[in-house]
């Protein structure tokens, strides 16, 4: 549904490749498979979530890089760069039934990149880091929100976004970050306009891409409201361990994110989903 026409899933690899998948006794075959013909080379890797079985996903994701999309073939030189990595979903921990947090995918990523350096002594690079905190998701957001507006007619500009999240790191960090890059949208645009003679009104004119983009744009805000029913609780240990994380410097997100503490600090803190819509309308006087 994304647009990629030719995929190969993990179970598919495996099937293929049934010598892979070692410590699962159970699935290990019971006699030599015969040679593997007309299997696909991968182009690269997408990573959406966190898998069921993570020794099967780390083990082959780890053997596709390191044969640069051929894991039936004898290691030889190790490929670097390695090919594409995309990753989105970079929560470390997650709030399930269980009165402490679980492993969310950011842990599976922690541990895939460990052991790719701990085999090859290089870092694992990606692409694009895509999901919350990254604020081309936000982005991605206020387009289908105002696409919804303009399908109900809307008239009056949005200039106002409100993100609801339960987890300060992910969510509210995100939420924080794009505001950020929304006000400095602002600010850029105001210097430009000012410097801007009627002459330099042309596609050669001192102004990014980015921001040229922007220039309709009429969002001037991005507002985080947490919600206590995920991994942040007012009454709890996960609450005050977040102020001793911030106080600490121990970050819990993707180590390709800076660390500024000042984004986990929510706009508002309501109860739930429901006091946050609230909250939203009270603001947008609809209520």
């Amino acid at each position: 549904s994304l647009g990629f026409k030719h995929v190969v899933t993990i179970e598919a690899l495996r099937k293929a490749y049934p010598l892979l998948d070692m410590v699962d006794l159970s699935r290990r075959p019971k006699a030599l498979p015969p040679p593997t013909t007309g299997f696909p080379t991968i182009e690269g890797v997408i990573l959406f979530g966190e898998p069921v079985r993570w020794e099967t996903n780390l083990q082959l994701i780890t053997d596709v890089l390191l044969s640069n999309g051929n894991p039936g073939a004898e290691l030889q030189d190790v490929p670097y760069p390695h090919l594409p990595i995309l990753a989105c979903n970079m929560d470390l921990l997650w709030m399930a039934e269980a009165k402490m947090p679980r492993f969310g995918h950011g842990t599976f990523l922690l541990c895939l990149e460990s052991i790719y350096k701990k085999v090859t002594g290089r870092e694992l690079k990606y692409e694009a880091l895509i999901g919350k905190p990254s604020p081309v998701t936000y982005r991605y957001a206020q387009y289908l929100i105002q696409q919804q507006a303009e399908k109900q007619g809307w008239k009056a500009p949005i200039q106002r976004l409100y993100a609801v999240g339960d987890n300060p790191m992910s969510d509210v960090y995100g939420a924080n970050l794009y505001n950020n890059y929304l006000k400095s949208a602002q600010r850029n645009q105001l210097q430009a306009g000012l410097k801007r003679s009627p002459q330099a009104a042309s596609p050669q004119a001192g102004v990014s891409l980015e921001l040229r983009s922007d220039c309709h744009n009429s969002v001037e805000s991005c507002e985080s409201i947490l919600v206590c029913t995920g991994v942040y609780r007012h009454d709890g240990g996960v609450a005050k361990n977040m102020e001793a994380q911030t106080e600490e410097a121990v970050f819990h997100g993707h180590r390709d994110f800076c660390f500024d503490p000042s984004l986990l600090e929510a706009s508002h803190v309501v109860q739930d989903v429901d006091d946050a819509v609230q909250l939203a309308f009270e603001k947008e006087n609809w209520s």
